[in-house]
């Protein structure tokens, strides 16, 4: 049964592509960076109280932004992934959830590993273990390191957890893995009804999908300036001299990064059957905005638009797939959690068993799952893996100034992992 396109939304999204949206949010970018640094406390041209001030207003269309996308995130989860589930047949159905469930563990595997690989190389955190500052070694004196990390008893009661008990308390908190299974199975469920207890159903998630994608129509007439808010803001309240402490820190994670796009093309290349620069030249648009609001979930519509569109992945892979990926499919933000684990401990001086890093490996695989696709969503479970792994959570105070930063490069390679995932199983959905 083929649905309402979602045109008004396409068109309008296109003419956005046509005018250079890239080019009028790059511009809005350096922009942003140079006006911070004018702001910023270390040039001492504008007082602090001021610039703290304008930092907040400048913010201003970045965070009006963000809300609006946030506040029709679920009922557009909703929508498309039931949608999804329905377009597709039973037996593409049990292959793609399967296959999908197993492609995501293994990449994020990969993309830990790659995090554990060069932590231990570079050792980012011993340079500031070796010159621990006045406030790091409070912190370290302060630190409870007696946690325990979750063992296997505590396993079940993380599955069953899974499912919600109540599920409008859980969209009330925004607990967006619960949310991404009840929809799961209340599409399944519609797939066994009737034609004509389907039909209006159906009608009814495709006028919410339009409701939605109206709604992110006007947000995007934000985008550019939103960029040039958010990017004047962090730069004049971080300030570019502080970035150079744990310049080491951040340059580990972008190397892991870059590393694992590279994994990406090769899998665009050798399972996807696609050219791997064409790939980045048809998704640069959705790279380029996940990189600027920091945000996967932001860009979730562009992300369909694009995969349908540009890549030529059907409905009902796209409508499905993306809407999972970006509650699950976090390669981009393991890795960063993972050597930002690592870096605390070495900055704290503890010394990590092979059997503890295996430990924080599959706790990192589970915690990246429920971490949600919004700004800051790395940092909240870095606490608890912190925390279960019996390293101070305290520690993210060090890294805490340059999380935006790293944050843009994450979501720009999270969005390229469920596009990079779309053109894999509609590899094999064209095989079958």
């Amino acid at each position: 049964m083929e649905f309402k396109p979602l045109r008004s939304f396409e068109i309008h999204l296109q003419s956005l592509i046509d005018a250079k949206l890239w080019v009028k949010v790059l511009l809005a970018l350096f922009l942003g960076i140079g006006f911070g640094v004018v702001l910023s406390p270390e040039t001492a041209w504008v007082p602090k109280s001021i610039s703290t001030a304008m930092g907040d207003w400048l913010a201003l269309p970045g965070m009006l932004f963000l809300k609006m996308v946030q506040m029709i995130m679920i009922p557009l989860i909703f929508a498309s992934i039931i949608t999804g589930i329905v377009s597709a047949t039973g037996d593409q159905l049990k292959k793609l959830g399967i296959g999908l469930g197993v492609y995501f563990i293994i990449t994020t595997t990969i993309s830990i590993f790659i995090g554990v690989v060069l932590t231990l190389l570079i050792k980012p955190g011993n340079a500031i273990h070796e010159n621990t500052t006045a406030d790091h070694t409070d912190v370290v004196k302060n630190a409870d390191v007696g946690g325990e990390v979750a063992g296997l008893n505590d396993i079940p009661g993380a599955i069953t957890s899974l499912l919600p008990e109540n599920p409008l308390a859980s969209m009330v908190s925004g607990e967006m893995l619960a949310i991404v299974i009840f929809t799961i199975i209340i599409g399944v469920a519609i797939v066994q009804l009737s034609e004509a207890a389907k039909n209006p159903i159906m009608h009814l998630l495709s006028a919410i999908q339009e409701i939605c994608m109206t709604i992110v129509n006007w947000a995007m007439r934000l985008v550019p300036y939103a960029v040039f808010g958010l990017m004047a803001q962090l730069t004049s309240s971080v300030g570019i001299g502080s970035l150079k402490g744990i310049g080491l820190y951040v340059a580990t994670v972008l190397l892991g990064l870059l590393i694992f796009l590279g994994i990406y093309l090769f899998i665009v290349a050798v399972v996807g059957r696609f050219n791997p620069i064409l790939f980045l030249k048809k998704i640069k648009d959705v790279q380029l905005l996940a990189f600027s609001t920091t945000s996967s979930a932001a860009v979730m519509p562009l992300s369909i638009k694009t995969a349908q569109d540009e890549l030529g992945i059907s409905k009902s892979i796209s409508n499905f797939l993306i809407p999972v990926g970006a509650t699950v499919n976090m390669d981009g933000t393991a890795m960063y959690q993972c050597i930002s684990t690592l870096f605390i401990a070495q900055v704290y001086g503890m010394e990590m068993t092979i059997s503890s890093i295996v430990l924080i490996m599959f706790t990192l695989v589970a915690a990246s799952i429920g971490t949600p696709a919004i700004p800051g969503g790395g940092v909240v479970i870095l606490a608890s893996v912190l925390q279960s792994a019996g390293i101070p959570a305290e520690g993210i105070v060090i890294i805490i100034g340059v999380e935006r930063i790293l944050g843009m490069f994450r979501a720009a390679i999270n969005v390229t992992g469920d596009l990079t995932a779309c053109l894999v199983f509609q590899r094999f959905e064209t095989k079958s």
